[in-house]
């Protein structure tokens, strides 16, 4: 289930924003709590990407808890999301898109902030969810969606490590962009599709300050 989920993922992303190939995550994968003894900054959650710098190298391991896993090998959301591995699921997909950003970035020297890396795993997830409950649902848009992941989520702090602000503040700006997508979603007009991919594109390739410009401009 590991494979196949994180392989899906990563698979969606690709296709959904248009991206060269980046390195396979599973190839990056921590699972075991152990491998993070020696990382000075590990927290206390379930999911976290190890970014280190050395001169030009950039290292890079995903951790993600191996009961996440466990769970969703007995809940398989690709056969069927629902409310019972929803959380499990979009662990997962914090921790791809995580990974996805940060490589894909790096092919262009381009620098990250917390706050951007944050912000687009914030919509990642919403759009992952969303094409993944359209496609389980034959096509039927899932309208409560967006009120599961924004307007219930809640910030762990201790998870948070005192970064909370950031996390509501990345989870605000996207809640706002999203309900832009939601809207779009639930148009039946011909050419709608082929403009929203087009703008989640241009929006996935934007830096913090265009990031945020965009959504106070249009969201």
């Amino acid at each position: 289930m590991s494979s196949a989920t994180l392989a899906s993922l990563q698979g969606a992303l690709t296709e959904i924003y248009d991206l060269p190939a980046t390195p396979d995550v599973r190839d990056f994968l921590v699972t075991d709590r152990a491998g993070l003894a020696g990382v000075g900054d590990a927290r206390a959650s379930d999911e976290q990407l190890i970014v280190a710098e050395e001169g030009d190298t950039l290292s890079i391991a995903l951790y993600i808890d191996a009961a996440v896993f466990e769970r969703l090998e007995r809940r398989d959301p690709l056969a069927g999301l629902t409310h019972d591995n929803l959380a499990d699921y979009l662990t997962v997909a914090e921790g791809v898109s995580h990974f996805v950003y940060i490589a894909w970035n790096s092919g262009f020297d381009k620098p990250v902030t917390l706050l951007e890396l944050e912000l687009q795993a914030e919509v990642d997830k919403y759009v992952l969810c969303a094409w993944l409950l359209r496609e389980q649902g034959a096509g039927r848009f899932p309208r409560e969606l967006h009120r599961v992941l924004f307007e219930r989520a809640r910030v762990d702090p201790v998870a948070a490590a005192g970064r909370a602000g950031l996390y509501r503040t990345a989870s605000n700006y996207a809640a706002r962009f999203c309900r832009r997508v939601a809207a779009q979603l639930a148009r039946k007009r011909s050419g709608v599709a082929r403009d929203l991919s087009a703008e989640l594109r241009r929006f996935y390739r934007f830096g913090n300050v265009r990031k945020l410009r965009h959504i106070e401009r249009y969201a």
